[in-house]
């Protein structure tokens, strides 16, 4: 029961087009290559992550302005893969959910838990769609 449960919570993800970083070698391949903007999805299992992060984030993939990229990790279920990609977000404490936008392989944002916990799905949507609006241009 525990696994179809984590699988609905990564294709809310995965069906917005995002690829999935399972291992640090999955994730090594993919943000240091990766050409104009990319998205980094923190998946998690947390209630904010149900009730504001996942639905903000298919409502922000409608705005004019998206990334070039949308990849994913979940956070306690691919441990490695996450630790090694916190590893790219250069100063950042880490953070699930949460979103990272790279550009050029390169960390340039961030919007932490705190920003999504406690908020609405519209607001944290309002919030990923400025920062596409500010970092995918």
């Amino acid at each position: 029961m525990y696994n179809i449960l984590i699988q609905q919570m990564r294709d809310e993800v995965t069906r917005l087009g995002a690829q999935e970083l399972k291992t640090p070698e999955d994730v090594d391949t993919v943000l240091p290559h990766a050409k104009g903007t990319t998205l980094v999805v923190v998946n998690s299992t947390c209630g904010c992550a149900a009730g504001a992060a996942r639905p903000a984030l298919a409502k922000a993939m409608q705005n004019p302005v998206v990334p070039d990229k949308l990849v994913t990790l979940f956070a306690g279920q691919d441990k490695e893969a996450t630790a090694r990609a916190r590893e790219y977000f250069t100063e950042q404490p880490p953070s699930s959910p949460s979103f990272a936008i790279m550009r050029d392989g390169k960390f340039v944002h961030m919007i932490h838990r705190y920003q999504i916990e406690g908020h609405t799905m519209e607001e944290v949507a309002a919030t990923i769609a400025q920062a596409f609006n500010r970092f995918c241009v």
